[in-house]
């Protein structure tokens, strides 16, 4: 990944301690993190200076042989609920190596 790309995806100190604790969790091949908060301006949970709604893409091998459910609950403990807590939405497109991507590069 790219400089210019790490920080077009990073906008916050939230965004920062999410990354750290995914990339602790899971050493992921693909990892993108969002911010989506101006997109929700305006909606329930949207709060003024972002970091409130958040799209994930990652690709881990941590994610072979589980299902979309349990993947999504390892980010959720990976993250921990204190973390959660301050986070509205996460949206999430969460892979195993084998299974190749649909997302963009």
């Amino acid at each position: 990944m790219t400089k210019e790309t790490k920080e077009a995806e990073e906008t916050g100190v939230r965004a920062r301690r999410m990354r750290a604790r995914l990339e602790q969790a899971f050493a992921p091949e693909h990892l993108l993190l969002r911010d989506d908060s101006e997109r929700h301006r305006g909606h329930a949970g949207w709060r003024e200076g972002g970091e409130t709604h958040f799209h994930l893409e990652m690709t881990a091998s941590a994610f072979t042989g589980t299902s979309r459910l349990e993947r999504q609950r390892m980010v959720h403990a990976a993250l921990g609920p204190e973390l959660m807590a301050e986070i509205h939405a996460l949206s999430m497109r969460l892979h195993a190596p084998e299974e190749g991507r649909d997302f963009p590069e």
